[in-house]
Formats: C-alpha cells, structure tokens, sequence
C-alpha cells in the first residue's frame, strides 16, 4: 500500500544550470548538492535534480505544477517571464497558471488554485463525460 509522495527526480543536462533554476528562480531550498545532483526542499517536497545526458522531452500533458498563493501569483509569474522562461500552454482551467519550461524542457506549472476550487468549478461548468465518484 502507497503512503503518499517520497520525491520527484528531474533529469537534468546541466546541473550548475538547473541548480540555479530551481534554486534562484523557482527559490527552492538546497539541501545537498555534488558533482551530478542536488536534493532540494519546496515545503514537504523532496525534489532531486540528477545529471543525465539522455535527457528526453515530450509533446504530452505530463508536467509538475507548484502551488502557489492567489496573492503571490503576478510576482512569482512575472518574475519566470522576466527571465524568458518558454510558455508551453496556455491555461484554460480553473485558477490562475503559468505553464513554462525548465531549462532541460521539463513541463512544469505555478498553480493558483486547489483541488477543492477545481471541483467547486466543475459543479458550474463540468468537463464531457465527467462521473463524481
């Protein structure tokens, strides 16, 4: 049986890079860095970078979004297109988002909302074929 979440391992190409990334501009906070990887901390998360030169990106959904407060989210949104982040989507759902690229072109996501505010909306406007379970 699953207890929850243990971390997130991101493959990266160039760690001086992403560890700059992630660190200064996303400000997670290092816990440990060596010549191919880091352990950093955001809240709870346990987030690894791991040096990688196969590094594959990918034309799907699949992204990692962080929470962010609703009052938060012009800052930290102008702050990521200020340093010419690449905008991968444009956010058509609930809550305010910003859907950008790390610099390895990992799909990544600030998200002002919750799942409770996400459910909330869908009471008002539900997505085809939606079953509450």
């Amino acid at each position: 049986m699953l207890d929850g979440l243990s971390h997130i391992t991101l493959a990266v190409k160039d760690i001086d890079r992403s560890f700059d990334f992630y660190v200064n501009l996303l400000e997670m906070k290092p816990c440990v860095r060596w010549d191919y990887g880091a352990y950093l901390v955001l809240g709870d998360l346990w987030f690894c970078l791991s040096l990688d030169d196969e590094v594959a990106t990918s034309t799907d959904y699949t992204h990692i979004a962080f929470a962010v407060a609703k009052d938060n989210f012009t800052d930290i949104s102008e702050r990521l297109l200020n340093a010419d982040v690449t905008v991968w989507k444009e956010n058509k759902s609930e809550g305010d988002s910003l859907y950008f690229l790390d610099p390895d072109g990992h799909k990544l996501e600030v998200h002002a909302g919750s799942l409770s505010s996400r459910l909330e909306a869908l009471k008002k406007k539900s997505y085809p074929g939606l079953v509450w379970c």
